[in-house]
């Protein structure tokens, strides 16, 4: 396989942590980000990589990302959004939206990555699902109804794509110290603590070990998994 890879969403949180990461295993990673450019830009400077723009909900700035950044071994889509509320409160707009980028824009790219990995007879695609696609989350349907299908979509292309050596598996993040914690107080925060058996919030970095693990050699014989990387959260 080649040493070449595109991580969504990786100006700051899961999809930073990653890029530093792979950039540490020897990857040419390049940096995307939508809306946060000036910490995709440093990151791109610390590291002596390129960052690129693009909504991954649009589908003529995925074509024109895929198109800059060239063809890519490594797929990491980890672009996401989140959204709070009961499911009767969430309108047309905010549920077309989340799905817009959780699930169509993987979609999206993973439309635009395929062709060079079957090509090539090689490659790998980490999908960054979520605790809440394997268990649900009350008030979070949208977002579960998204990281939920993002482990259908792995499993279906780990079967598709299997027969030209690409390797597909999805990653199911628990309770991570990031941005999207940034809604809960301290007493949320403290209860989702106590309900993982470590004891304590995932890291950035926990995750991203598990997804340049899954981009190595070292997990050649694994494809079509849902990993949770959780701490134990919700055994």
């Amino acid at each position: 396989m080649g040493k070449t890879a595109l991580v969504t969403g990786s100006s700051r949180g899961i999809g930073a942590a990653a890029v530093r990461r792979l950039a540490a295993d020897g990857w040419d990673v390049t940096v995307h980000y939508n809306e946060s450019e000036a910490a995709a830009l440093a990151l791109a400077k610390e590291l002596g990589v390129r960052a690129l723009r693009a909504d991954v909900a649009d589908p003529g700035q995925v074509e024109a990302l895929f198109a800059a950044a060239g063809p890519v071994d490594l797929l990491v889509c980890n672009a996401g959004v989140a959204a709070y509320g009961l499911l009767t409160d969430t309108d047309e707009d905010a549920w077309r939206r989340l799905l817009a980028v959780d699930l169509d824009g993987v979609y999206r790219c993973c439309r635009a990555a395929i062709p060079h990995m079957v090509h090539e007879k090689s490659g790998c695609i980490v999908l960054v699902s979520s605790v809440w696609g394997l268990y649900g989350a009350s008030c979070e349907a949208a977002y579960s109804a998204a990281k939920a299908a993002l482990i259908g979509l792995g499993k279906a292309l780990a079967k598709e794509l299997g027969p030209s050596g690409i390797r597909v598996n999805c990653v199911a993040p628990g309770v991570i110290d990031t941005d999207m914690l940034a809604r809960f107080d301290f007493a949320d925060r403290q209860a989702l603590i106590d309900e993982t058996p470590l004891g304590r919030l995932g890291t950035p970095e926990d995750v991203a070990e598990l997804i340049a693990f899954l981009a190595s050699d070292r997990a050649s014989f694994i494809t079509g998994q849902a990993i949770a990387c959780a701490g134990g959260f919700g055994m």
